[in-house]
């Protein structure tokens, strides 16, 4: 019933335009473990009204069949500020149209009034103890896609078998209900809360917990620069800030604001490097300020840079940060836990694509390191196992810059890592230190891990599947490489197969998952790379790293090593003439 998606269709079948109309209903999105994600237009393929009515009619009965509390309960659904002019979708209208889903059926629905940052969506399903959580956004992807992100009622992003049951329960539901796109019906409704006055009080106190250096910050003189990007983030990190005792950051002006065009950039994604932050270098040289904190569009992840000596400006990876974030949190929990027993609970978690520093730092400090699947939904449910076994997860991170600094959010939290860094650099301050030059402290002491990481994009996924199987039987059938250029592999582990040379059964203990492409190689020389393909993007990624043990100080060579393996990767596994494969561009 939406007249502007309704006319696109009408006129291409006036035209006959059998191609297009293919592409709009050929296929249903997939809805998977991150729910959807797709770009807004008509048809069943696109993100619409009808599709996400159907999507919320489904997700509706799968929770009732859950939750014999539910109409008790009720679930949270949060907005980013995207919009579609040409096919009238947006955040606000899906997320209204989810919240008249529910509520026709009896279910109340926290639906936040205005823009949050996604963090807010799993802090307040664990916060008001309610069933579920949809967060409308499709994060840092161009601006004609969205998405609808799910959490389940223990505040982390869901994993299988819910994806498949939600699936399945959409299939079963597509007929719109009776007054399902009237969502002029919810706004009188006794079933609508607005959770965003007392969850944006309560999130600011929680993340409280995280600061230790109060008087550190009251005075310091370093100034930052804060992006984020045409999204959410502004409003929040400056109240972060506050809640810190931190003068508030410089914001870019012409990127403080939401703007679902994104006009100052290519790709709205910090972690696209230096483009992304060109105003924001512009604005931290007039302030004279040392620190860029970029969000993207739902502040869920962060970027940092920093001014160097030199004057040129170093961009963090997220490994980077990772290693920084993680050596302060523990540095800050030992300060504050004398009891050396404590330490046996306590746990840091990162995924396996990610660099092992933490690994190093935990073997070294004696607290326990887990490694989990790709993506926030496996290290979000993990640390909710082990806190309620009593354990304490201090901190979580991937390479794609996401972040978990605060318990109270069992998902990457760009807000709180935000105003987390800003403390530690302030801290470091005192001491002389700048973040860069504290990263190699951290290296020094617990060995030096130097990653790499990129991307093939391919937009065909038979391409990508014989990629794949050439690898599974590169010298005949059922065998992997045992070579890549001079680099010889030592160990193959497949997680889209299940297999693992290392272990003495040859199955993998991590979960495997048939539906996407996953081959870790470890090589002789100490190396690990891993391919995989992406769950939201048409993209072939690889990670790799070199660790050497404390005491290696030769980082030049490790990172000339470690430039000719990703090469031979590259030029051998990848084979990007052969495949047609298009590069990252900078």
């Amino acid at each position: 019933q939406n007249p502007k998606t309704s006319a696109i269709v009408k006129q291409l079948v006036a035209e006959g335009n059998a191609g297009e109309l293919q592409k709009y209903f050929g296929s249903r999105m997939e809805f998977g473990t991150a729910g959807l994600r797709a770009a807004m237009g008509a048809g069943i393929s696109h993100m619409n009204d009808l599709t996400i009515i159907q999507t919320t009619q489904g997700f509706c009965r799968y929770l009732e069949k859950n939750f014999s509390d539910l109409r008790k309960r009720g679930v949270v659904i949060g907005f980013d500020a995207r919009a579609h002019l040409s096919s009238g979708g947006s955040s606000k209208r899906f997320a209204r149209l989810a919240a008249n889903t529910f509520i026709s059926q009896g279910i109340p629905v926290y639906l936040f009034s205005d823009i949050t940052p996604t963090p807010f969506v799993p802090y307040t399903v664990t916060h008001l103890k309610l069933c579920a959580g949809i967060m409308v956004t499709a994060s840092h992807n161009p601006k004609q896609d969205n998405g609808y992100k799910v959490y389940w009622e223990n505040g982390a992003q869901i994993i299988s078998p819910h994806d498949k049951g939600i699936s399945q329960a959409i299939e079963e539901n597509q007929e719109p209900w009776p007054q399902a796109w009237d969502d002029k019906l919810i706004d009188n409704s006794l079933l609508l809360h607005d959770p965003y006055a007392t969850v944006s009080k309560d999130y600011f106190k929680d993340i409280q917990k995280q600061c230790f250096h109060r008087n550190i910050n009251k005075e310091t003189n370093l100034k930052f620069v804060h992006t984020s990007v045409h999204g959410v983030g502004h409003k929040f990190v400056q109240l972060a800030f506050e809640a810190f005792d931190l003068s508030p950051p410089f914001a870019v002006p012409e990127q403080k604001d939401p703007d679902p065009e994104f006009p100052t950039v290519k790709y709205p994604n910090p972690e696209e490097g230096k483009g992304v932050l060109t105003l924001s270098f512009a604005l931290a040289e007039k302030d004279g300020a040392k620190i860029i904190l970029a969000n993207d569009p739902d502040a869920d992840r962060l970027a940092v840079a920093e001014k160097q000596e030199s004057g040129e400006w170093k961009v963090f990876s997220g490994n980077e940060l990772g290693a920084l974030l993680g050596w302060w949190i523990f540095t800050c929990w030992k300060n504050h836990n004398r009891d050396t027993c404590a330490i046996k609970d306590v746990y840091m978690l990162s995924s396996t694509v990610s660099s092992k520093i933490l690994r190093a730092i935990a073997l070294k400090e004696g607290f326990h390191f887990e490694e989990t699947l790709t993506g926030f939904k496996w290290m979000g449910n993990r640390a909710k196992q082990l806190m309620d076994q009593g354990k304490a997860v201090l901190f979580a991170f991937e390479e794609a810059i996401g972040y978990m600094c605060c318990p109270a959010v069992l998902d990457k939290d760009g807000v709180s890592a935000a105003v987390i860094t800003a403390e530690m650099a302030s801290f470091l301050a005192t001491r002389n230190l700048s973040l860069s030059q504290q990263l190699k402290a951290v290296y020094d002491e617990y060995g030096f891990h130097i990653t790499k990481a990129s991307y093939f994009i391919c937009h065909d996924p038979k391409v990508i599947q014989q990629l794949f199987d050439n690898l599974r039987n590169f010298d005949g059938k059922n065998t992997y490489p045992k070579s890549c250029g001079r680099f010889k592999v030592s160990g193959i582990r497949d997680l889209t197969t299940g297999y693992d040379s290392s272990q003495p059964d040859q199955k993998a203990i991590l979960p495997t998952s048939k539906s996407s492409q996953m081959i870790t190689f470890t090589f002789a020389n100490g190396g690990v790379a891993t391919m995989r393909t992406s769950g939201t993007e048409p993209k072939i990624k690889y990670y790799s790293e070199l660790c050497a043990p404390p005491g290696n100080s030769d980082v030049e060579q490790l990172k000339k090593e470690l430039d000719e393996l990703v090469n031979a990767l590259e030029k051998h596994f990848f084979q990007p003439e052969k495949n047609n494969l298009q590069r990252k561009t900078e």
